[in-house]
Order: structure tokens, then sequence, then C-alpha cells
């Protein structure tokens, strides 16, 4: 089936309309305001002023070193995020705490011999947004930090070298585990905890304001979160399954002193997704929806009381910042990362990608009328695409998010948070419109960036390849 494109919606009335065929419903204003805009209103945290309500959400380029240190194309991206006008740099990218825990040979990771290279993201992004705007005093810069789990690859990208947390039928065929010494035993996931505490105390060093302690798309720390049938003092009970977490926040307090703490945790989860008919995707039948954190007794439906129980435990462990996204891009990549057209590994659409859009923007709703204290960072607007502001001014409005976070549309458009909030018209052809190059190219073994959109990435050699690869598909 064929979806209408959101680029055809010229008129406001044509969009809302389109949505209440749909049966959903989101806030979208007609018109952005050139004064008191709520986007522009700074929001405070433990003393600091975070200066307006856009946010860059973290990517990885496939782009550094093979020892894990930035790369002239890593530096490109965070200057470009300086430039951007967002306030909020959500880790900026996600970084590994060691060798194992890569998802690809180019990776970033940080390590003592890693540390210069690190800490001069920051300062090249802090460089280029105080030469645009004048101050930084009002950034919030932190840096990701994670263990790929079951999804690492970081010796070969073509292989992979999974360390699990707990089997899991539908995931293990797929990549082909039937291993047991693949899952981490306590004792060593111990020794991850002190590794991710290690690698805080070198984010502070570095000059980071905040660490996110990633618990997303499928990695390790979200795939804990799951664990249900795991033995031992890391699974089974949520207070074992949210052990890992407990246990870093715990660290990162007592060694590194004033570092803030984020999170960014996939709130719901369906089950593993492949294709079906017609290549469309459907809910893999080894699926277990025990296994999804955040799903309903069908799998394939949210349930928000473990997610919203794991609100309450950031709450009384201090931790204020939060941000949303859903799912993983490995397995049902259009809950995760709703687009038009789907990565050349994945299925065609199941759904209107919109109707994924308003999944996350209500769930992230629900929790935060729930958790009024906590700041949330939203995800999954890029396929909002020139509607993207509207929404992004309505929900700020009506206080269903505290910040927008952006991904794939500032590789294609950096400065659409400075536009907006300096009143310009969006450059429409700088919009992102969901290609999925910037995932296809890295399941292609080259470095991701907007190829259809970016003149930079436009005259790379991989913008051949790239092309050639996606019709062999």
């Amino acid at each position: 089936m064929t979806y209408p494109r959101v680029a055809s919606f010229k008129k406001h009335d044509a969009f809302v309309s389109h949505l209440a065929q749909l049966g959903i419903e989101f806030p979208c204003d007609e018109q952005i305001v050139t004064s008191s805009n709520p986007l522009a209103d700074p929001l405070h945290l433990d003393g600091l002023e975070i200066g307006n309500r856009f946010c860059i959400l973290p990517m990885e380029g496939w782009d550094g070193t093979l020892d894990g240190k930035p790369t002239e194309l890593t530096k490109r991206r965070w200057r470009n995020f300086g430039l951007s006008g967002a306030k909020l740099i959500w880790g900026g990218e996600a970084v590994a705490v060691r060798p194992d825990g890569r998802a690809n040979p180019n990776q970033l990771m940080i390590s003592e011999e890693n540390f210069q290279g690190i800490e001069s993201l920051r300062l090249e992004l802090c460089e280029a947004h105080r030469a645009k705007f004048g101050v930084d005093d009002d950034l919030l810069v932190g840096l990701q930090l994670t263990h790929s789990g079951r999804y690492a690859r970081p010796n070969q990208k073509s292989v992979s070298e999974p360390r699990t947390v707990q089997c899991n039928p539908a995931l293990d065929a797929r990549l082909g585990i039937d291993d047991k010494a693949a899952i981490f035993s306590d004792d060593e996931l111990q020794e991850l905890v002190n590794d991710f505490i290690n690698a805080a105390v070198l984010a502070q060093r570095a000059g980071f304001q905040f660490v996110d302690i990633k618990h997303c798309h499928g990695y390790l720390g979200h795939e804990l979160l799951s664990g249900v049938d795991r033995a031992g003092r890391f699974g089974g009970s949520f207070e074992n399954r949210t052990r890992f977490l407990r246990d870093i926040i715990d660290g990162i307090h007592s060694r590194a002193h004033g570092l803030m703490i984020g999170v960014r945790l996939s709130i719901f989860d369906f089950l593993p997704f492949q294709r079906g008919l017609d290549q469309i995707g459907v809910a893999d039948p080894l699926g277990d929806q025990r296994l999804a954190f955040g799903s309903g007794l069908s799998g394939c439906e949210v349930d928000l009381s473990e997610p919203s129980r794991f609100m309450e435990l950031l709450e009384s462990l201090g931790i204020k910042l939060v941000c949303t996204t859903a799912g993983s891009p490995y397995y049902n990549p259009h809950i995760q990362r709703p687009a038009y057209f789907p990565p050349s590994d994945g299925y065609k659409l199941p759904e209107d990608p919109l109707v994924g859009v308003a999944r996350q923007l209500r769930a992230t709703a629900e929790l935060k009328h729930k958790h009024p204290e906590l700041i949330f960072v939203g995800s999954g607007y890029s396929y909002l695409q020139d509607w993207l502001p509207h929404t992004a001014q309505a929900l700020i409005r009506e206080k269903w998010v505290d910040s927008v976070g952006l991904g794939r549309m500032v590789l294609s458009y950096p400065e659409l948070p400075a536009d907006v909030l300096s009143g310009e018209q969006l450059t429409r052809k700088k919009v992102c419109r969901t290609f999925s190059d910037c995932t296809t190219a890295p399941r292609k073994g080259m470095v991701s960036g907007c190829y259809p959109l970016d003149p930079y990435y436009k005259v790379r050699e991989e913008h051949d390849r790239l092309k050639q690869a996606k019709k062999a598909t």
C-alpha cells in the first residue's frame, strides 16, 4: 500500500485533514509565531539555563578512526550541531565505553588514549556556536555512553560479534547466535558497570556537562530492561533489570561529583518485524512480547506501565533528563524512525509513517503528564518535514514535551532551529524527506550522511557507490 507524502500537503488544513483520516491527532499550529515563540523559552535544570527548546540527538557517523578517534567528517558534523542554534546537545554521538562494545569498527570510543579527540568535539561545537550566536553559556552539551550488546561489530563491518544479556529466539536466529558464551555473566556485567563509570569520569574531564547512559534501540542497556528470563542479579525482577543502571549512577555520583546524568530510553518496543507478503513488514512469529519492554499483550501495542515505573526510579535517583525514543532501527525501524523510504535491509511500510510519529508523540506526552518534574526530550519528528516547526511549537506550548529532539533533519538542514527561531522561512530543498540513505550507507559499510541533500556528501565517492549498492538490493 502507498501513502501520500508529507511534502504533498502544502496547506495546514490538508495536513490536519489527513491526520483525521488516519484517526490520529496531535497539536499542529497553522502559523509559526515570530514573537514569544515557546520554542525560544529557556529550560532550567539544576541552576543552569538551557537557552531554547531544540535538542540535537545523538547519531553515529561510522566515520571515526579504527581506534575510535574522530575524523574531519566527525568534527564537521559536530560543528554543524553547534551552528544549528539548538541549546541542548544530547550526546552528539553514541560513544562506546570499551572496544567490544563498538557497533562498527569506526565508532567513537572514549579512553585515555582517545581523550583529546573526544574533547576536541565539544570544543569545536562550542566554538562554532559562539562564533555564530555570540555566547554559549546557555548551551548544555552531553556525551552518550554505550555498549552495543548483540549489535556489536567492533572489528569488521560485516561480522557481528554479539555480547547479549538474554536469549531472544527471534533476534538470536537473525544473528546466528547459538552460543551461551555470548551472554554476559553477572561478573562481566559488573565489570562493564565500572567501564561506564570510568567513561563518565573521562567525559567530565573533557568538559561535558552530562552523560547519557544509553537504554534504547536494542543495545545492551535497553535489552537488559526486558531480561525477564535472565537468572542472577541482573535479570528477572524489575529491581534486578534496572540494577545495571542504578550501579552506574551510584558510581558516577561517587566519582564524578557534579556531573549530570540523562537516560535515552526506548519507552516502548514491539516484536521484531520482518518482510512478509509483498515485502510489507509483519511481526516475526518467533517474537515474544515479554521481551519487548513497554509493549502490550499483542507485542504490537504500547503499554507504559513499566516505562512509567522506570521514570519513578529515575526521579528517586535524582535524574531529571530523559530522552524518549522507541523500538530499534535493527528490527522495527518503522516505530523508531518513521520514514517514507525504508532502509535497504528494511521492509515496506506496514502503516502510514505519520501513525508512527503520533505513537511516539502521545507516549511521550503521557509520560510527561505522569511525571511533570522530569525534563522530556522527544524524538521521531523528522518525518513531519515542513510541518515539523508547526508541530514542535504546539507540542511545547501544550506541554506534551519539554524539548524537541532533531536527528536526521540536522544532517540535511543543520540550521533549521536557528531559522525557525529567527522567523525565517524553511529552505525546502534542505528539509529531510526520510530517504534513509543515512541508514542504508552504514548498512552497506559506508560512512553515514545525507547523500541526497547535503552538497558535501553528494560529491564524495560513496555517493555513486551507494546508488549502485541500492540498485543491487
